[in-house]
């Protein structure tokens, strides 16, 4: 299956002057691509408590070589905002560590995202001893809080996850509970009128910001959702798609019929949470994958070759997909994994499976423009061409940071060689 993507790339003129402004010809120019602009991501909610020092020692020694491969390999993470683990007594949220974590993966060149704002099963019971239209006060009072308070340093967030399945909350003894801030909500509101309403708060905090509405139902219940709201002037800029696939590739009928169903918006498209394991399959009779959750759920070697293709043929299908902006896979490691499903890309000791060293491949080399040389005309203008994303220059010994993005820029990027 042949892959197209050109629209991955761009072209950018370079113009290098001396310090009188005078243009300079037949100077080399050398490129190499640093980071994409297409969003390559994992969840690493380790990286908090190793950032405070309250891991044991192994599991500080593990964190710390572990980061070191996904920043190898990776641009964007996913951090915990689960209201019940970030703020368990109300009004001490757990600002100090969590912002120490955001600003170092920021530090390292990561594009960080909140997860979530709003979601049914946040764990946020202290909410719950409030009437509805405290529970809706101090919600949107939150979200408020975090995109204010993170602005400049996460400006990606999961608005409100898992929409179309909140109502049916209280009748599910899979999630352990039966009750719900959000579900209070939701009857309050009306599902259109509650993600309005936590949009609204997210944006009046930064009309800049990326805000993703997010959900596992990928059928029309969730495309209706979206539809209704952004006909009511929710401000949803980007739209999540999560893709656990615990018992299996969903194959391609179905990737393309989600990408078909959900491109039609011309809102790009983060698929938010993406698990394919190494290990056996969850029962194909299971409907919900939240009711299974082994004590122990081993990777296998036979299995790892199953993910390594699986995992690669769909980045592939995304990666070409234009209205694609982000692929995350949750969990960076098998350690500590949700549900134990081993779908990291690292074993739980930390040792690389297969996919870790065929995505870094990928990613890394066949989708990174490296090691190019222009020349300067008489104009003192080179043209820069590759794969889109932030490149190092080198010229003459001195180095500079230029950008590739959508299009081919008008105005070129004006170096000054003093």
């Amino acid at each position: 299956m042949s892959f197209d993507y050109s629209h991955r790339k761009s072209t950018r003129k370079i113009k290098l002057l001396d310090g009188h402004g005078n243009p300079l010809s037949n100077r080399e120019v050398h490129a190499s691509q640093i980071r994409h602009e297409f969003l390559f991501g994992a969840a690493f909610f380790e990286m908090v408590p190793y950032l405070a020092g309250k891991l044991d020692p192994e599991r500080m020694e593990l964190c710390a070589r572990d980061f070191e491969k996904m920043k190898a390999v990776l641009n964007q993470t996913t951090m915990a905002f689960y209201l019940g683990r970030y703020e368990p007594v109300e009004g001490k949220p757990n600002f100090e560590d969590t912002m120490r974590g955001a600003k170092f993966f920021k530090e390292n060149g990561f594009t960080v995202k909140g997860h979530p704002l709003c979601w049914y099963a946040g764990g946020e019971n202290w909410l719950l001893q409030y009437p509805d239209e405290v529970i809706l006060e101090k919600q949107l009072a939150r979200i408020r809080r975090e995109v204010s308070s993170y602005r400049g340093v996460i400006d990606t967030w999961d608005v409100i996850n898992e929409v179309v399945i909140t109502p049916k909350v209280s009748s599910m003894d899979a999630f352990g509970r039966r009750d719900s801030a959000a579900e209070h909500l939701y009857n309050l509101l009306g599902p259109v009128g509650l993600v309005k309403s936590v949009f609204d708060a997210a944006y009046g905090e930064n009309p800049e910001g990326t805000f993703l509405i997010n959900d596992y139902i990928t059928n029309t219940s969730y495309s209706d959702l979206i539809e209704q709201s952004l006909a009511a002037g929710a401000k949803i800029n980007t739209i999540g798609i999560q893709s656990h696939q615990h018992q299996g590739y969903w194959g391609d009928e179905k990737l393309y019929e989600v990408l078909e169903r959900f491109s039609k918006f011309g809102l790009p498209i983060h698929f938010t949470e993406n698990t394919l394991t190494s290990g056996h399959l969850m029962p194909a009779e299971i409907e919900m994958i939240n009711t299974y959750e082994p004590e122990v759920w081993p990777t296998e070697p036979q299995f790892e070759e199953r993910q390594v293709r699986d995992v690669e043929h769909m980045t592939r299908v995304l990666f070409s997909t234009p209205s694609v902006e982000a692929l995350t896979t949750w969990n960076f490691q098998d350690r500590g994994a949700w549900l134990h499903a081993p779908a990291g890309w690292l074993r739980a000791d930390g040792s690389e499976k297969p996919v870790y060293t065929r995505m870094k491949e990928i990613i890394t080399q066949e989708w990174m423009t490296k090691n190019e040389t222009i020349v300067t005309d008489a104009n003192g203008e080179a043209e820069l061409s590759g794969f889109r994303g932030d490149y190092h220059l080198e010229i003459e010994g001195k180095f500079y940071e230029v950008a590739l993005r959508k299009g081919k820029l008008s105005e070129p990027a004006v170096l000054t060689l003093e």
